[in-house]
């Protein structure tokens, strides 16, 4: 998962590798989504070392991102319709309500100024801003199971979206099918691991968005899909490849 900390000053520039070289590639067109989906499309975007380690030493992705990711990581929510995350992601991470940009709205068109943030959680430990700054017509959604404590869940579903996916754990096909009732097709998951392995165990992944950040990290750090899913090997097609800053910007398609 890209970080979710802002970055100022000029933007970076990216150059295409693959399928053509191209200087100044436009970000929005390089990602876009399929023009129509029928059906939740599901994009993951993930950070990773040169050696595959997919946080740092802090335990975050802040040590692996930069701006060039940050910038590929604000396109991609741009294009989205909500951006789904494991609960640990969201609490490490900082995760809030994306806030609206200047820079979105040719891309938001006919569609709220942000992309809802989904979280998947069976303790509902979420930081309470995360469910109450959400815009009203972008609320938090929170995917949770019967067995989630009956407080936590009537505190949340006070002030965002509480949607029961799973008895003791949240089922990853329920979850889309929620979203997709909900109109809400172009899913943009930013992990964690743990995360990312249950939708790829079930097939459900379409993309995957991989920087690969120019830093080795030994091996302590978990790989991008990680925990307790049994092995699933899927091939990928590499859709696109960009540089910027030193660091790659993989698009595969899950085939």
């Amino acid at each position: 998962m890209g970080s979710v900390h802002a970055d100022a000053g000029a933007a970076p520039l990216f150059r295409s590798l693959f399928p053509r070289p191209e200087f100044d590639v436009d970000l929005a067109s390089s990602y876009a989504y399929p023009a129509v989906p029928e059906r939740p499309w599901l994009r993951a975007n993930m950070v990773s070392s040169a050696d595959g380690g997919a946080w740092g030493a802090s335990g975050r992705t802040r040590e692996l991102s930069s701006r060039a990711d940050r910038a590929v990581m604000g396109v991609l929510r741009g294009l989205s319709d909500v951006v789904v995350a494991g609960a640990a992601t969201a609490r490490i991470e900082g995760y809030r309500p994306v806030r609206p940009r200047e820079v979105w709205k040719g891309l938001r068109a006919g569609r709220p100024a942000t992309p809802s943030i989904a979280v998947v959680t069976r303790t509902l430990d979420l930081h309470p801003d995360l469910l109450s700054e959400a815009p009203a017509d972008a609320r938090t959604i929170v995917f949770t199971t019967e067995s989630a404590p009956e407080e936590r869940r009537r505190a949340a579903a006070a002030m965002a979206d509480v949607v029961v996916a799973g008895e003791d754990s949240v089922r990853p096909q329920q979850v889309l099918a929620a979203l997709a009732e909900r109109g809400l097709f172009r899913v943009l998951t930013e992990g964690g691991p743990h995360l990312l392995a249950e939708f790829t165990a079930e097939g459900l992944l379409d993309e995957l968005c991989l920087t690969v950040s120019p830093h080795l990290l030994g091996p302590a750090a978990s790989r991008i899909v990680a925990g307790d899913s049994p092995s699933h090997p899927r091939d990928l097609r590499l859709e696109s490849l960009l540089e910027s800053e030193g660091a790659l910007f993989a698009r595969y398609r899950v085939v």
